[in-house]
């Protein structure tokens, strides 16, 4: 993906890393994250450089072939919002229980640079129950059933 004309090239070289992100490229998170950085997720609310590494190399554990797709973008000075689609398999035998391929899930990070261009702040917002918990297994059909009875 080209970055959008104007967009900063922190945010331009940051969605190209998370596109082309492999386990081997977690190493190089340093040149985009500040080493006191903050991540927050659904499931992580962690600090700094080898904390993150953690987090993307349990993503790369759980899940095969995981993939970010980056849309709009917003930047207004220091800040970004980054919409993205995530894609991924779970692993072979959840996939054939579930007898689905792939799956994905749709969201938001809003991100904060310091006066380096290094990322200080990352927030990650998506639905756990419609993104993840509805799509698996089991979990969905009982995620979907109350989703129906608090309609």
């Amino acid at each position: 993906m080209e970055p959008a004309p104007g967009l900063r090239p922190e945010v331009g070289a940051l969605i190209h890393y998370y596109e082309t992100l492999t386990p081997a490229a977690i190493n190089r998170l340093g040149d985009f994250y500040a080493a006191d950085a903050q991540l927050k997720d659904p499931f992580n609310d962690v600090s700094g450089v080898p904390a993150i590494q953690a987090v993307l190399r349990r993503m790369f554990e759980q899940v095969e072939a995981p993939c970010f797709r980056f849309g709009n973008s917003l930047v207004q000075g220091d800040e970004a919002m980054l919409i993205w689609d995530f894609s991924y398999r779970l692993p072979l035998p959840l996939r054939l229980l579930a007898r689905r391929g792939t799956y994905g899930m749709h969201g938001v990070s809003h991100l904060r640079f310091d006066a380096a261009g290094k990322v200080i702040y990352h927030r990650d917002y998506w639905d756990t129950a419609e993104e993840l918990y509805e799509k698996l297994p089991g979990v969905g059909s009982l995620m979907r059933g109350l989703r129906r009875l608090t309609s």
